[in-house]
């Protein structure tokens, strides 16, 4: 039986689902309003779980992205050091801190969204990962910028710093070093320093802002566990030993080191190597 002209074969409907799935991808990437990213990469998730696209992958064009996605034009961006640092017994300093946290898990929805985009050649499961993420980080910030809201300020009162965006720049040419380096260096730092914000915050008395940062704080030790995953998966394909190659892409491209604390049973988690973690102890104690 021959296939009527306004009935599309499934191959045709695959691609038509995969071309509307790259669009929105990249509009989501583009979009620099905060509330509106959020709803886009929800639904970008959404749709992905819904239709099934098992076999999506960016087009070769998708390579050629600008360096720059889309965010809006507060907060300001400052140094690291001219962001603000206030004590966390007033309201002023809780606000700094979720703040700046916010900053970051927004960046973390920009970075998840790249990681989908720049990348091409990868398993399909490697996209669905970072869609997966990225609705992850979009709800993390859509729930300290009501946080905020709730304390009388929102997000972009505030300077921000942007060291996670310049490490993006630095791996944009290699899914290596862009798995090594983000998720397992500077989103693993959220491990290590969360806990210590949760006791803080708790013994000021705010447990809101508690709750809010334990939910982010286990479901970040999936994040940095698929970073793990995938940077392993091309150290494999590359016939490179993973632990060595780690080494190698931190003294290249983190000269700054790697800061104490270190939360072992989170990093543990999330696939470091006993090599890797010896190694990481052993540059903080020569430091």
């Amino acid at each position: 039986m021959r296939q009527s002209a306004t009935e599309a074969s499934p191959l045709t409907t695959v691609q038509g689902h995969a071309d509307e799935l790259q669009s929105a991808l990249l509009s989501a990437w583009r979009e620099t309003d905060p509330a509106a990213k959020v709803q886009a990469v929800q639904a970008l998730w959404q749709d992905t779980e819904q239709r099934a696209v098992q076999h999506w992958q960016p087009s070769k064009s998708s390579s050629q992205l600008s360096l720059q996605p889309g965010r809006p034009q507060r907060p300001e961006r400052v140094h690291p050091s001219a962001v603000p640092r206030r004590r966390l017994g007033t309201r002023d300093g809780r606000v700094a801190l979720l703040h700046a946290i916010a900053h970051i898990e927004f960046n973390a929805i920009n970075l998840a969204l790249d990681a989908a985009l720049r990348f091409t050649d990868m398993p399909p499961d490697y996209y669905r990962d970072w869609l997966d993420v990225a609705a992850d980080e979009a709800r993390h910030f859509s729930l300290l910028r009501a946080r905020l809201r709730e304390l009388g300020a929102d997000y972009g009162d505030l300077p921000a710093h942007d060291g996670l965006w310049q490490m993006a720049v630095k791996t944009a040419d290699d899914v290596m070093a862009r798995m090594a380096l983000v998720p397992r260096v500077l989103e693993a730092r959220g491990l290590d320093v969360t806990p210590g914000m949760i006791e803080k915050l708790r013994a000021v008395g705010d447990l809101d802002s508690v709750t809010v940062l334990e939910i982010i704080l286990e479901e970040e030790v999936r994040h940095v566990e698929i970073g793990s995953r995938w940077f392993r998966h091309c150290c494999q394909l590359r016939g490179l030993d993973a632990d060595d190659t780690f080494t190698v892409l931190l003294d290249r491209l983190h000269p700054d080191g790697i800061k104490p604390p270190l939360n072992d049973a989170a990093r543990r988690r999330a696939d470091f190597s006993p090599g890797e973690m010896q190694m990481l102890h052993a540059r903080i104690a020569a430091q």
